[in-house]
């Protein structure tokens, strides 16, 4: 005979291995209840991925304008300090202070205007993102650089910073 679930509730019912299987779907409606509500409470304070991925993207505008106007104290915000660059040449920036020089050396040597277009962010950590970006510098004689860069972002005094860039320049097709 079944009994509904009211009736199971109104009465002491003590765990053990017969009542386990004399009622299966309580012990399922009491993991599902368990699980629901330890998921909510992890998540309740967690800002959603579209709030993230706005954030992020403006971390990327401010330091696409920063290399654009060679904004040292905004990169001075938006960096870490240990903070690392492998750019297309092959050349490693270790560390702000080389990230920051070698940024303002590129910007001078290739003064086109940049443009970063993020594609795609993944998050492997809740305080993690993996920034893919289509890199274009358009040179002063109109011919455009064509790059990909991925940003290493992070939560550092409660806000997102670079933590690590990687500008690759695609091979030639043979």
């Amino acid at each position: 005979m079944r009994e509904n679930i009211s009736s199971i509730f109104a009465r002491d019912i003590t765990v053990n291995s017969s009542n386990m299987v004399q009622y299966p779907y309580l012990y399922t409606l009491l993991l599902l209840v368990g699980l629901l509500s330890s998921t909510t409470a992890f998540t309740q304070d967690s800002p959603s991925s579209s709030d993230k991925d706005d954030a992020i993207r403006a971390l990327i505008d401010q330091y696409s304008l920063a290399r654009q106007t060679k904004d040292t104290s905004l990169l001075k915000q938006i960096l870490t300090t240990d903070v690392d660059q492998l750019v297309s040449t092959g050349e490693w920036r270790r560390e702000f202070s080389a990230s920051l020089a070698g940024m303002l050396r590129s910007s001078v040597r290739n003064t086109g205007n940049r443009t970063l277009t993020v594609e795609h962010i993944r998050y492997p950590q809740p305080e993690v993102g993996i920034v893919d970006c289509i890199y274009e510098i358009l040179n002063e004689d109109g011919s455009v650089r064509k790059m990909w860069s991925t940003f290493i972002v992070i939560v550092e005094d409660d806000r997102w910073k670079i933590t690590a860039i990687r500008n690759m320049l695609p091979a030639k097709r043979k």
